[in-house]
């Protein structure tokens, strides 16, 4: 079976889910910190960290990685925007906000990645 209509059917809600995120923040957090960017990229990598346990404990079908993993996934998740948010935060004077991004980016998305692949050994291994 090819892949190609779960990734677009997984990318189409993934993109619909980031977009929503996004807007819901801005209109509930003034100021320029890119919150919403933040919060996908953390969700995203604890839904694939999750999906991937899953998947090594056999719990999940192979169908799911393309789904969820390369579909959703890749599309609630962004490293361009959250390249370039923190380029304009630094380029306007926001250093410690630009560091303190690409940290809990990094950070916080390694993290999450680590908890949702624990998690989903333990919950399904």
């Amino acid at each position: 079976m090819t892949d190609w209509p779960l990734v677009a059917l997984g990318g189409a809600v993934g993109a619909l889910a980031r977009y929503g995120v996004d807007r819901a923040i801005r209109a509930r957090h003034d100021g320029t910190f890119p919150w919403g960017t933040l919060l996908v990229n953390l969700l995203g990598s604890l839904v694939l960290g999750g999906l991937t346990g899953a998947l090594l404990a056999g719990a999940a079908g192979e169908w799911l990685g393309p789904l969820l993993g390369v579909g959703f996934c890749g599309a609630l998740t962004t490293y361009s925007t959250f390249s370039y948010e923190t380029l304009r935060l630094a380029e306007t004077g926001r250093l410690p906000a630009a560091a303190g991004g690409v940290l809990a980016t990094v950070g916080g998305g390694l993290g999450a990645a680590y908890a949702g692949h624990a998690l989903g050994l333990w919950w399904w291994g």
